[in-house]
């Protein structure tokens, strides 16, 4: 193995994500040449991963790619929580190792981008952890080591060491694409506006699962993790979306906690989030559609419930129905259920263990009248197995579908 020529460890993502441009550096020998680098993400249905590093060395001249190979740097990443974890408590995907870079190469800005390898449950590239005793996701901090083993060359010959690097922003499109928001009551939300806002344009509603709440007792509060846990909103921003929904916005509320908790006193600061924004944006407020899983497939109900003229459809996922507790009652009555006049589409698989489908969503679609349902038996995607409680990545994907008619297609129908 080549002798690193330089290593330096630099500031934790969560700290430092604001980091500045370095400052130009002659790029000859002796001169001490400093790098900024971004972690490059991606949400995949498990949840975000970074995916590759780009190294911005442009400014330092036209590195030749011919030099570049997998070993040229070495990636470290470490995964701290940060929020304190009580001994005995469990923290699921802190990290703390090499990550295997599987390609190096100069992109067409001119910088050197290292990308890494990564797959569906892999462990060690997440930007997520989940605490066990609060049952959050929170997003990590992330502190990326590169280490150059060999010289790159530049054109014309000259080799070039980087003598330091120095870690820049978490960067995402889909999840950058979304703007911050709060209401007055100090619930958060992300909003995604379409590029084609010309006239009345629908708005999805997306109310993210238990995982992705706040945790309040902690500070905790980041109006992210319901976009980077999973696909859910991030799916009806995608071009594919978009087209079939003849753009439309896309709001994703964060619950300060979790929406079982009191979904009657949530359910007037999700109406008011939707009012602020059908006010300041171009929504038509005949087409407003709301989809939400696990936790969030139990609020689009409650939300039906609560506001049955609001809506033009409505697709709870895995939704909770009876409570999980053991000797718990029904969240969600049958006489409300069957007061549920928006046009429904539930969604689940037979193999959630988390929430069971009997007492839950095919319960539901008994008595919501008119009510469409698709029944999974495994979630499975790309040939991977997800946990059977992950039904809404079909969504995510426009999966479901009835006499040839996917569920977007269906949603985008719907008017009130």
């Amino acid at each position: 193995m080549a002798t690193p020529i330089s290593r330096r460890t630099v500031l934790a993502a969560g700290a430092g994500a604001a980091a500045g441009l370095a400052l130009p550096v002659a790029a000859h020998a002796g001169a001490a040449v400093r790098v900024r680098f971004t972690l490059d993400a991606q949400v995949l249905d498990g949840g975000e991963q970074v995916t590759s590093v780009t190294l911005h060395t442009s400014r330092l001249g036209r590195v030749d790619p011919a030099g570049l190979t997998p070993g040229t740097f070495t990636v470290h990443a470490k995964a701290t929580s940060p929020i304190p974890i009580a001994p005995g408590d469990q923290i699921f995907s802190e990290y703390d190792l090499d990550r295997a870079v599987t390609a190096a190469r100069v992109d067409r800005h001119g910088d050197i981008v290292l990308d890494l390898a990564y797959a569906e449950g892999q462990t060690g590239g997440g930007t997520l952890g989940y605490i066990a005793s609060r049952g959050r996701n929170v997003r990590l901090n992330l502190d990326y080591t590169i280490t150059q083993n060999t010289p790159l060359t530049l054109r014309g010959g000259r080799p070039l060491t980087i003598t330091g690097f120095r870690q820049g922003r978490l960067a995402n499109p889909e999840v950058d694409a979304f703007g911050y928001g709060i209401a007055r009551s100090g619930m958060k939300y992300r909003l995604y506006s379409p590029s084609r806002a010309r006239g009345r344009r629908p708005l999805v509603v997306w109310l993210h699962g238990g995982g992705e709440g706040a945790s309040l007792p902690d500070n905790y509060y980041d109006n992210e993790t319901q976009l980077r846990a999973n696909r859910g909103a991030l799916g009806f921003a995608t071009r594919e979306a978009q087209r079939i929904f003849d753009g439309a916005y896309v709001v994703a509320p964060q619950s300060q906690s979790f929406w079982m908790e009191d979904g009657p006193r949530f359910a007037p600061q999700i109406r008011d989030i939707i009012r602020d924004v059908v006010r300041r944006h171009h929504v038509d407020p005949s087409r407003i559609y709301v989809v939400g899983c696990s936790n969030g497939g139990y609020m689009s109900m409650e939300m039906t419930v609560a506001y049955p003229e609001l809506f033009a459809a409505s697709v709870p996922i895995c939704g909770v129905v009876q409570s999980l507790q053991p000797g718990g009652g029904r969240l969600i009555t049958d006489a409300e259920l069957a007061a549920i006049t928006t046009p429904t589409w539930l969604v689940t698989s037979r193999d959630d263990t988390t929430v069971p489908p009997e007492p839950n969503t095919i319960h539901a679609h008994d008595l919501i009248g008119g009510s469409l349902l698709t029944l999974y038996d495994t979630v499975v995607w790309n040939g991977y197995q997800f946990p059977g409680h992950w039904s809404w990545i079909y969504v995510a994907r426009n999966d479901p579908a009835r006499n040839g008619q996917h569920i977007w297609q269906w949603m985008a129908e719907q008017v009130r």
